[in-house]
């Protein structure tokens, strides 16, 4: 135990799948990325080769964790995976994550990341008990859903381990496709990886622990003041959402709905969720009932109670007991947050009715999607899975593309009224490619080739198409103009990033958010008031660089980006300011090794220009400004009659959003030009073998 680091366990899990072989390496030559995502990084563009598809023998998969993990550091069991993404036209480089409790058993199973590379003959699940790794049979799960694969393996390895498993859409390739922990715990956009591999699931079982480097009472302290103090509701909501004695300001739109008399119903006896005032640190589990903001007021008297994530006080998936889904063929009970209940209801285009009782539609609708997506492990592509199928059924499209007698087998009647009965044809046909229909789990960009979606698909706000890659919208911008539009122009799927919304969706009045902008960029004007943009300018592009910084950091520490960081808090006491610092302070206490906020600020600018140096290997070009930075038309062309920087819409202007992109480039140390990393940069961040790459690829800005 003594030579074991603080933080990190030290050790990396390699398992090849081709010939059996089952190693480990140090973890210490990649502790300058942090963890996490920058391990995930470093191995893709170190091992995988130049023009590697997603689905290929050479590519790797990467499950990597970070050294805040496991510790007990608030909301930090995040498990971040890299791979190449099948949705992807360029199959480049991406990242999806999981929350549950993988991440920590992880560690405390001993790793700190786990490679899976090659392809078994057969298909195979990881079992993994501390030290003792195994390749094992999975022919008795394959071709089963997560639920009952997860079931069997936990009564073979024992109840206490984390499974992440992939449904039939994983087995069967199917671009949109995931891998999950738990009940809903869900990585999106890798579960075909492993299903080429004949990976079924990673089990593991750790009865380690993670070392601490601080002694006394200093990090139970931290923590105590981060909950008392600085910690909001989910995505660092920080007002309640309706009015309440102790709050000075509150939001209808916020997620800390915490109030007297909603009551978590279906509990034995109910539990009131109550007033939760900032302070009170064992009511933060209370603050966030998300059932009643996904699924509607009918919800309260079916939810027995909040789940989560390990070392979470949060508690954002709602957790229920809904009888009536039992008529459906699946179980009652149901968890889930955010999207995975908000998808379901895109693709019931036609509306929803109510079916058992007045007011349920939508939560009958979204809770059997939900159930119905996460077995068969279907990913929803931030709700575009839904958009592609409106799109084609609206425009006559399915009755051109599919052969009669597959179209007259879709119920299509259940659509028309509103029966979400109809789901269960939607996601079985996608999770086990039946027909041509079932090709709208290749993802949009490549179902729009497919069959040749027009113009109007691309162009239109209503589809909300970010990138002619055929990613979606994800707080772009409309949540903070430029600012949003940059996170979103910089990966290779949807942006993931919350670290802007976490400030700007927090409730605060924007006078006080404009201050706190001021604080930590230089000047208010590095935040406008929503829909109601200003010309660009440098102190916005301070702030997208922060966003992706944090946003990358946490993803190698790794802490959930929905709640870090906290640039605003619920104290009035406070003067509402949050602090910023917390990251750099809980890893130094872990770590034993003094770090910086500026300083752990720059391991993220670091991360994130190695992701863009793996983007542009992946692409095999320079030209990130006009091959990867792209902006669909209409947010230039939205409110056709309106002009860009007017009150009231979030139209942006072609030539300020040029001058954006060229005021981030340069924060970054990136050609200004090109968006590509130069020499210099990667020289300066510690990536000169990097560069060194690069350049024997001709990639390489001088």
């Amino acid at each position: 135990m003594a030579d074991k680091p603080y933080g990190w366990t030290g050790k990396i899990l390699r398992v090849n799948l081709t010939t059996g072989s089952i190693s480990t390496m140090d973890t210490a030559a990649y502790k300058f990325l942090i963890g996490g995502m920058g391990i995930g990084y470093k191995i893709m563009f170190d091992e995988v080769p130049q023009g590697t598809n997603a689905f290929d023998e050479a590519n790797k998969l990467v499950f990597a964790v970070g050294p805040l993990t496991g510790s007990g550091v608030p909301c930090s069991s995040r498990t971040n995976i890299t791979s190449l993404l099948p949705t992807n036209p360029y199959n480049a480089v991406s990242d999806s994550h999981m929350g549950g409790n993988f991440a920590a058993m992880m560690k405390y199973a001993g790793y700190d990341a786990i490679i899976i590379e090659g392809k078994s003959p057969k298909p195979v699940w990881l079992r993994i008990e501390d030290d003792k790794v195994t390749i094992a049979d999975a022919r008795h799960v394959w071709g089963k859903g997560i639920s009952e694969s997860t079931a069997i393996l936990a009564a073979d390895i024992g109840k206490e381990a984390s499974i992440a498993a992939i449904g039939q859409a994983g087995e069967n390739m199917v671009n949109l496709s995931v891998i999950m922990n738990g009940a809903s715990h869900s990585a999106g956009g890798h579960g075909g990886v492993l299903g080429s591999k004949k990976l079924k699931a990673v089990a593991v079982k750790g009865t380690g622990s993670v070392r601490i480097a601080c002694k006394g009472t200093d990090f139970v302290e931290l923590n105590r003041y981060m909950k008392t103090d600085i910690i909001g509701a989910n995505t660092q909501h920080v007002v309640p959402s309706t009015p309440q004695p102790w709050a000075e300001y509150h939001s209808p739109t916020s997620r800390w709905t915490a109030r007297a008399g909603l009551s978590w119903g279906a509990a034995k006896p109910a539990v009131e969720t109550g007033i939760c005032a900032v302070g009170e640190v064992n009511k933060v589990g209370y603050r966030t009932m998300k059932s009643v903001l996904d699924l509607g007021p009918l919800a309260e008297k079916y939810t027995v109670r909040m789940g989560g994530c390990q070392s979470c006080p949060i508690r954002c998936h709602s957790q229920l007991n809904i009888p009536k889904l039992a008529t459906y063929g699946v179980s009652p009970f149901v968890a889930n947050t955010c999207m995975g209940f908000h998808s379901p209801s895109i693709v019931m285009c036609k509306g929803v009715r109510d079916q058992f009782e007045a007011g349920d539609a939508n939560m009958i609708t979204r809770a059997l999607g939900a159930k119905l997506a996460d077995d068969y492990g279907v990913w929803c592509n931030y709700g575009m899975l839904g958009k592609d199928f409106k799109y084609a059924y609206e425009h006559g499209i399915l009755q051109n593309r599919l052969p009669r007698e597959e179209y007259d087998s879709i119920p299509w009647d259940l659509l028309e009224n509103g029966n979400p009965a109809f789901l269960k044809d939607f996601y079985r046909r996608i999770a086990f490619k039946e027909g041509e229909f079932s090709n709208l789990g290749l993802g949009t960009y490549w179902i729009a080739q497919r069959w040749n979606y027009g113009q109007d698909f691309w162009n239109d706000a209503a589809y909300g198409l970010w990138s002619p890659m055929g990613y979606p919208k994800h707080h772009a911008s409309e949540s903070g103009g430029q600012v949003g539009a940059l996170i979103s122009c910089m990966f290779n799927r949807d942006a993931q990033s919350h670290t802007h919304m976490n400030l700007i969706g927090s409730g605060l009045p924007i006078e006080i958010l404009k201050e706190v902008a001021g604080e930590l960029f230089g000047s208010p004007d590095a935040l406008d008031a929503p829909m109601d943009y200003k010309p660009m300018n440098p102190y916005k592009a301070r702030f997208a660089k922060w966003s992706l910084a944090r946003n990358c950091i946490h993803d190698a520490l790794t802490l959930c980006n929905w709640m870090w960081p906290m640039a605003v808090s619920p104290s009035s006491g406070r003067s509402y300011r949050g602090d910023t610092a917390l990251e750099s302070k809980f890893m130094s206490m872990v770590t034993g090794k003094e770090i910086s906020e500026a300083e752990l600020d720059l391991a993220g600018e670091r991360i994130l220009t190695l992701h863009r140096a793996l983007t542009v290997k992946n692409m095999n070009t320079t030209d990130m400004r006009g091959k990867h930075d792209v902006m669909m038309d209409w947010v230039f062309d939205v409110d056709p009659e309106v002009k860009a920087f007017t009150r009231g819409t979030i139209k942006m202007d072609r030539d300020d959003m040029q001058l954006a992109l060229t005021m981030f480039y340069k924060e970054m140390g990136w050609d200004e030009q090109l968006g590509a990393p130069t020499r210099a940069t990667l020289e300066r961040l510690g990536l000169s073998s990097v560069a060194d790459e690069l350049e024997r690829l001709n990639l390489l800005v001088s």
